[in-house]
């Protein structure tokens, strides 16, 4: 039972960790003006640490504010929570580094077909191939954002397992 009764806390605590970290002023700057955010490890470390379910509601919940307030596209709450679902199912097979850029080659194609879909019939209303050339920057930069995450979510679960941090946490939850 003791199992159990920590996923909640940690979801929302994760989640929060999500939403707080897609705020641009907290965005690393990169060449070309883009913006490094790091909203995909909060999410990448409850799907390896939770479990599968645990990173879809931390996705859904952690990309509430890049995709309501900051871009302005629905469909990242989608993305994210496959990208936290894919991660807490590779997580079983492969270490969190792999798990989460296999999880984003899951998430990829969701993202180009969304995106695609919201450049050419949202208000923006651009014109196919205006819409394919925005995608090649979006998706290499997410490409870039994702396997920076996985490699801090590797340092972070090692940490974590090394130090048992989260067995002495459900050690005192029973």
């Amino acid at each position: 039972m003791a199992t159990r009764t920590w996923r909640l806390p940690f979801i929302a605590l994760m989640a929060a960790l999500a939403n707080i970290l897609s705020v641009p002023p907290l965005a690393l700057p990169l060449p070309f003006g883009v913006p490094l955010h790091f909203t995909q490890l909060p999410i990448i470390i409850s799907g390896i640490l939770a479990g599968s379910a645990a990173g879809l509601v931390t996705g859904a919940v952690g990309g509430l504010y890049m995709s309501l307030v900051v871009v302005r596209i629905p469909f990242i709450i989608g993305g994210l929570a496959i990208l936290g679902f894919a991660t807490g199912i590779f997580s079983k097979r492969f270490r969190p580094l792999y798990a989460g850029i296999l999880a984003w080659l899951v998430q990829a194609p969701y993202t180009a077909v969304t995106d695609y879909i919201w450049f050419t019939l949202s208000p923006l209303q651009r014109a196919p191939q205006a819409a394919l050339a925005s995608l090649t920057p979006i998706l290499t930069f997410l490409t870039i954002e994702v396997v920076v995450s996985s490699v801090l979510a590797e340092v972070v679960t090692r940490y974590l397992n090394k130090t048992r941090i989260i067995q002495k946490i459900l050690a005192n939850k029973s």
